[in-house]
């Protein structure tokens, strides 16, 4: 997961930015204290998102004092188990093809039991 942001307003005085993050998820509950970026960053890599875990990620300008910190601006996002929904379409797709494969098969039994093995009449 990528987290992109822009300069913050006003920009003088930027010291770089706090990132603080959290995810929680049905094994772990991980929180990740004070990322300390630089003020040119824009960006942050998050690694290896798992699904089904709700992330949070704050990030927080630092500014020279005597300026206080404004708060915080927190994103809170799931990442979609996108290997799920693969194995979800290809099941699908499967179970369709022996559907369909079974209609066939059925149809053939049935002309067969009515054309070929009804007795010959004299």
């Amino acid at each position: 997961v990528l987290l992109q942001w822009g300069p913050p307003r006003p920009a003088a005085g930027l010291r770089g930015f706090a990132l603080n993050c959290s995810w929680d998820g049905t094994y772990t509950r991980f929180p990740c204290d004070s990322v300390e970026l630089g003020a040119a960053c824009r960006d942050y890599l998050l690694p290896e998102a798992h699904g089904s875990v709700r992330y949070r990620l704050c990030l927080q300008p630092r500014y020279a004092p005597p300026r206080p910190a404004p708060p915080a601006q927190c994103v809170e996002f799931r990442v979609e188990p996108a290997a799920m929904r693969d194995i979800v379409v290809a099941m699908t797709a499967v179970g369709g093809s022996i559907c369909v494969m079974l209609v066939f098969i059925c149809l053939l039994v049935a002309y067969i039991t009515e054309n070929l093995m009804s007795p010959a009449l004299a």
